[in-house]
């Protein structure tokens, strides 16, 4: 029995959330875990993005954002500029990719005509 390419990559992508999820909500974690998985984070979000896989991508983000609050709990006194920060970042790359969907859009649409 020979699997198509397109199957296999599909099994993939549907397994690959599952390795990309991070330790449990409540222990908190150290300086170099949180830096190894917040680069293994972004690594997959990027990946995602280039697959055009938008749902995966902001799963990711979203585990993204889980671990960096773990991560800086200890750090109450900054609390509200850095969301502040976090979300506006947040809406930068919410902006970039919806650019980057309406082009990919536009340029389907010019080639169906």
């Amino acid at each position: 029995m020979r699997v198509k390419p397109c199957f296999l990559a599909l099994a993939l992508t549907l397994a690959a959330p599952a390795f990309a999820q991070s330790a449990p909500a409540a222990a908190p974690l150290k300086g170099e875990d949180c830096k190894a998985q917040e680069a293994l984070l972004e690594r997959d979000i990027d990946l995602a993005r280039s697959r055009g896989q938008m749902l995966r991508r902001r799963e990711l983000a979203d585990a993204l954002a889980g671990l960096q609050v773990r991560c800086t709990a200890p750090a109450a006194p900054q609390g509200r500029e850095a969301r502040i920060e976090r979300l506006e970042q947040e809406i930068r790359v919410l902006r970039s990719e919806l650019e980057q969907a309406e082009s990919q859009l536009r340029s389907l649409r010019g080639t169906a005509q």
